[in-house]
């Protein structure tokens, strides 16, 4: 794969063939996946549950090791522990000593990237109050709730100060605040320059605040693009106009101008990602093999 600095994340072919015992195949995970993600952008893998999305992350942070196929992660190959130092991941269920208050589990975390003490204690604070969590620093991790202990995860998995960071279902159990200030988190590290990969099943919330989104279905890559390009619905049109009358109402674009008013859009109504991802699992259940990319451009 060709050297490219502002791809942080590239698959080629990338396949991963769970065998049995006697070295039979016993599911195909994965199936030549092909993927290219940018620096700085928030990116949404989706499916149903046996897509092969935990697969995909696994491969990627080099905890599985891929049947076939070639992984490029930060320019180093997958199986490069170097690579861990640039890298966050917030796992659906936060495994953290809940003896420990938060400035204890942040510290802790802290040494074993070997910082030293005063960069250490530094971050832990600017952590604690940018996961909003000031008032509970000293609080034992047992007394938090759901949300509480989803935000210090989130703040453990960037004490590194990670260029690409990993989360996967980030809303996973929380209330709509908690939702909501978890998902004001992730567009926030995009401010600062990192880059998102998010897995999630809350369909709402990658539509929220990701990029570009991958829906991938038995294994397979089924679309790939910009959320704002998928969702369009390329075969209806949709006008607003401010203050218009009945009798301009009937007569479109030409008329609007005649008449007055004010033509505020004009373009291409869209839906929704939930839609859109029910849409494509129909398809690829009554039309097996055939996959969609890109827009809605079909293969």
């Amino acid at each position: 794969m060709v050297s490219n600095p502002d791809i942080v994340v590239e698959t080629k072919n990338l396949t991963k063939i769970y065998r049995d015992f006697w070295g039979r195949q016993k599911v195909r995970a994965l199936k030549a996946l092909d993927l290219q993600i940018q620096r700085g952008e928030i990116f949404g893998l989706l499916g149903p549950n046996g897509s092969g999305k935990t697969t995909t992350i696994k491969l990627l942070l080099g905890l599985l090791f891929p049947t076939s196929g070639e992984i490029s992660i930060l320019e180093k190959t997958a199986s490069d522990v170097e690579k861990n130092e640039k890298i966050g991941y917030l796992p659906e269920e936060s495994y953290l000593y809940r003896f420990l208050n938060a400035e204890e589990t942040l510290d802790f975390y802290g040494r074993l990237f070997k910082m030293s003490g005063p960069v250490r204690r530094q971050r832990v604070s600017q952590l604690i109050n940018m996961v909003g969590l000031d008032s509970a620093r000293k609080r034992q991790l047992r007394e938090y709730s759901k949300g509480m202990t989803r935000r210090i995860g989130l703040a453990q998995a960037l004490i590194n100060d990670p260029d690409l960071i990993f989360l996967d279902e980030p809303t996973s159990g929380l209330d709509p605040i908690g939702t909501k200030n978890m998902k004001d988190l992730i567009l926030e590290l995009k401010s600062q320059g990192k880059t998102v990969i998010m897995s999630s099943h809350l369909l709402a919330d990658v539509q929220d605040v990701c990029d570009r989104v991958g829906i991938l279905y038995q294994g397979e890559l089924k679309e790939l693009g910009r959320v704002s390009d998928l969702l369009k619905v390329s075969t209806q049109t949709e006008f607003r106009a401010e203050n218009l009358s009945e009798n301009a109402k009937k007569k479109i674009e030409q008329i609007i101008a005649d008449d007055g008013a004010t033509l505020t859009f004009s373009g291409h109504p869209t839906t929704t990602l939930e839609d859109l991802f029910l849409s494509i699992i129909a398809e690829s259940e009554s039309r097996p093999g055939r996959r969609v990319r890109g827009g809605g451009a079909k293969e």
